[in-house]
């Protein structure tokens, strides 16, 4: 039997019950990925991360309860938060991930991210089933590498949206992020990936990637604040700054608890 020790933070948030949860454990070396895949199963939250030193800093991977993912912001930032502020880590961070290398830095009383820029791309093939699912016949979209963007009319469209999961689920392999403008912040999302094991995730730091460019273009100002508008929600400071994309945010430790592998 072995004794590992795993941490779970909320993300994106200064408050305790909010935010996006993630698990994070710091290995000595990689598990045999059927187990990291039963760990972040049966954490059942949106993401599980783990990551393990290298000689350039940490090597990160993402689980969701379903499989691993290619990108994930919020236990980015749950990971710099257990390593900075939990085990006194000094100095940047450097992630080597799916997606290239992930900086993260202490910034005032949370922490910046240093992610690529994803620039949003035209949507042709799923246009008629974003039209279905948002119940709209003249839409907005766009895509990343992962995601399906759809831009409504204003932050209480947003909010009032309500997720036809199934019909979002056959955009396999894609996610769906809906967004618009803000009241308060400058715009606002909400994020869909049923068939990943995620109805609706709290706060994605990820989907900023895209979401920055694209309203950095259309408002014509490259600071931003962002908020998801999910029941838990998130608060999110963002810059895009040439091909990346600086997203500022806070976390909170929930749980520190030992874990039991055969």
């Amino acid at each position: 039997m072995r004794t590992m020790t795993m941490y779970q933070v909320d993300a994106f948030t200064t408050e305790l019950f909010r935010g996006n949860p993630a698990a994070v454990l710091v290995l000595d070396d990689w598990l045999p990925v059927e187990t990291m895949q039963n760990i972040a199963a049966e954490n059942n939250l949106a993401e599980t991360a783990f990551l393990k030193r290298n000689v350039n800093g940490w090597d990160l991977r993402w689980f969701t309860p379903v499989h691993e993912v290619n990108f994930c912001g919020h236990a980015t930032l749950a990971s710099s938060h257990v390593l900075l502020h939990e085990l006194g880590v000094e100095g940047e961070l450097a992630f080597e991930t799916r997606v290239g290398t992930l900086r993260v830095n202490k910034k005032d009383a949370g922490y910046q991210l240093d992610f690529p820029s994803f620039a949003p791309e035209p949507v042709t093939d799923l246009l008629p089933a974003l039209k279905d699912i948002t119940g709209r016949d003249n839409i907005i979209a766009f895509q990343n590498f992962e995601n399906v963007f759809v831009e409504l009319e204003d932050e209480q469209a947003v909010i009032d949206f309500i997720p036809d999961l199934p019909k979002i689920a056959r955009l396999d392999p894609f996610g769906l992020v809906i967004t618009g403008k803000g009241n308060e912040h400058d715009f606002v999302s909400r994020y869909f990936v049923p068939h990943a094991g995620i109805p609706e995730d709290p706060v994605t730091g990820s989907i900023h990637s895209t979401l920055v460019p694209y309203w950095a273009a259309k408002l014509g100002e490259n600071h931003l604040s962002a908020y998801q508008r999910s029941q838990r929600g998130g608060h999110l400071l963002c810059e895009l700054a040439g091909d990346r994309v600086l997203i500022t945010g806070s976390a909170v430790t929930f749980m520190k608890a030992e874990i039991y592998l055969p």
